[in-house]
């Protein structure tokens, strides 16, 4: 479905975006694993090159830097001579995120409003502004089912983990921002869609599963390569005529 394709993943090395790449070489396409974590992005593009030699490469990129996206979208094109589309995956956070509502500073909340969801204002800014002088492309976003729902807290009980305020303020508005970036764009021959995932299965404690599970259908929390088949539907030729939509993938969680 994307044979020949060139295809830009921010945090490409991580849990999702590893998938996420392995996916999109699987159907033809050539990978750009770009992650401020050179090492990460290395490892997964190590995994791919035995079958797929040539068809994935890593890149250094930082989202909250304009010159590191420009210098990116610069190699890319000297490499590859075209980008077609780009996966805003990354997931940067300071150190204090996660905290419970009552612990989180005014200071930690706008900074990490500013590196996540300015980091994918900034890439989707550059590569859009890049595809329209090029003819047209695709930006895919990563959400959240809690960018579009109010968080069960019941979940968490028991638990050190909650669901971050940040979170929440990131997520819903980058969905609002796809649709801002659809909107400006749509003449140009540029999608702007997002995709919004439940949970991910990532070592979580038993009684977390278990009651989040309690408001899904068969499987629960979800593993990466659940959420493969749709990327590439986004990414690809199937999708053309979608522009500002939001995917959820969530098993009914959300229902």
């Amino acid at each position: 479905m994307l044979d020949g394709k060139v295809v830009v993943v921010t945090g490409g090395g991580g849990l999702l975006g590893a998938a996420f790449v392995r996916a999109i070489v699987d159907q033809g396409g050539i990978a750009v694993v770009a992650d401020v974590d050179t090492n990460a992005a290395e490892k997964v593009v190590q995994t791919i090159v035995p079958a797929a030699p040539g068809r994935a490469s890593t890149e250094l990129l930082d989202i909250t830097d304009k010159e590191s996206v420009a210098r990116l979208i610069g190699r890319v094109v000297e490499k590859h001579g075209r980008i077609d589309a780009v996966v805003n995956n990354a997931y940067p956070r300071n150190r204090n995120y996660g905290r419970r509502l009552e612990h989180v500073t005014y200071e930690d909340f706008s900074q990490n409003l500013s590196i996540h969801l300015g980091g994918y204002f900034l890439v989707a800014q550059q590569f859009c502004l890049f595809f329209r002088e090029h003819g047209g492309g695709s930006v895919v976003n990563m959400a959240s089912i809690y960018g579009v729902m109010a968080p069960r807290f019941e979940i968490y009980d028991g638990t050190s983990m909650t669901m971050p305020v940040e979170y929440a303020a990131i997520k819903s508005g980058l969905i609002h921002l796809t649709r801002y970036f659809a909107q400006y764009f749509k003449a140009d021959n540029i999608r702007v869609n997002c995709l919004s995932p439940g949970g991910i299965l990532d070592k979580q404690p038993q009684s977390f599963l278990d009651a989040y599970g309690g408001f899904c259908g068969t499987k629960g929390m979800l593993e990466p390569a659940d959420l493969t088949g749709a990327l590439v539907f986004l990414l690809s030729d199937a999708s053309k005529y979608m522009n500002g939509q939001n995917l959820l993938i969530d098993d009914s969680f959300s229902l």
